[in-house]
């Protein structure tokens, strides 16, 4: 047995004391944890009543659980549902929490749920937008720095080290500016909590208090935008444009209610929003990238057409932006891509 899993099983029967049980992977994500599903063999855990539960790994060489623990407390106190810490070893990098299920958005979504599936989705990131003001103290600025690091993961990992490009001056050039522009458009909106993976592999199908919210421990004091473009324009699910734009105006018209933004223009409000995308897309392109090189996970580069074809989109609607979309559609050919 390895030795994590030893580590982990003796935290569970001797330091918890829990009753016989059978425990399965539940599931992995880019980072470095991994996640067990633990069930009883026979009834439920009494301690907690409760049939299954969850028991994060986040080896603390690699992770830190405590922002994890942290906001799943602010989240929950502000009515989200979010798993529950019963337990918690810091040490060794072990929690215990509330499960959530195994229904992913992702594993559910359909032309006839989605528009209910979202509006649920929606309501709950209009309730994490007004009622985050007290933790946004608490977590990093999404400030032009962190912005511009992100971005570099897409120079970095996936234009010089995946595609193997050399850069011209006249291309990191063009780059620079484009970065500097979505970075500046990025902090030109309101200031809200931003959850940074609020997608569909992250929110769960829940029968109570839908959806369930997974992977918020990166949360950040950012742009108002950015979780809602990470659920509408998913790396791992798309849907037309038109639907996605009726989403994002229904959505504003809730922010300028809840006093979020002061206006709305719909035109600016979408430049913002698509700006955003643009962002977020290059980013996890770039991650996409660094996965298969650095981590081995070779799984994430199916994402990287769908992932760029955002912003292929976009570049292509915006003047500040033609610059970028030339240089993807000239220098990198559609079969290039991925």
């Amino acid at each position: 047995m390895p030795q994590r899993l030893q580590q982990l099983n003796t935290w569970l029967q001797r330091t918890l004391n829990l009753p016989e049980y059978d425990i399965k992977p539940a599931s992995s994500d880019a980072s470095f944890r991994r996640y067990f599903r633990i069930t009883p063999k026979q009834g439920v855990f009494n301690r907690y009543q409760v049939a299954s539960l969850v028991v994060m790994d986040a080896p603390p060489s690699k992770e830190n659980t405590e922002p994890f623990v942290r906001l799943a407390g602010l989240l929950t106190a502000m009515g989200l549902n979010v798993p529950i810490v019963v337990e918690q070893n810091t040490e060794l990098g072990f929690l215990l929490l509330t499960d959530l299920g195994s229904q992913q958005y992702l594993s559910v979504l359909s032309d006839s749920n989605v528009d209910s599936l979202y509006a649920d989705a929606l309501d709950a990131l209009l309730l994490l937008q007004t009622h985050g003001a007290a933790a946004i103290a608490t977590v990093p600025a999404y400030d032009f720095q962190l912005l511009s690091q992100e971005l570099e993961i897409f120079r970095e990992w996936y234009l010089i080290h995946h595609l193997g490009l050399q850069l011209t001056d006249q291309q990191s050039q063009i780059i620079d500016q484009t970065f500097g522009v979505l970075c500046d458009t990025a902090l030109e909106q309101p200031t809200v909590l931003v959850h940074r993976d609020y997608h569909s592999r992250n929110l769960m199908l829940t029968d109570k208090c839908n959806p369930g919210m997974l992977d918020f421990q990166d949360a950040v004091a950012g742009p108002f935008s950015y979780d809602l473009v990470s659920l509408l324009k998913d790396c791992y699910i798309a849907w037309p444009r038109e639907r996605v734009e009726a989403w994002a105006v229904s959505f504003m018209q809730k922010t300028v209610e809840a006093g979020i933004l002061t206006t709305s223009n719909r035109a600016d409000y979408l430049r913002w929003f698509d700006l955003m995308g643009v962002q977020r897309h290059l980013k996890a392109v770039g991650i996409f990238a660094r996965l298969q090189h650095r981590d081995g996970k070779s799984q994430y580069l199916k994402e990287i057409p769908r992932t760029l074809s955002y912003v292929v989109d976009v570049s292509g609607r915006y003047d500040e932006l033609h610059a970028l979309n030339g240089f993807l559609t000239t220098q990198l050919p559609v079969g290039r891509l991925s």
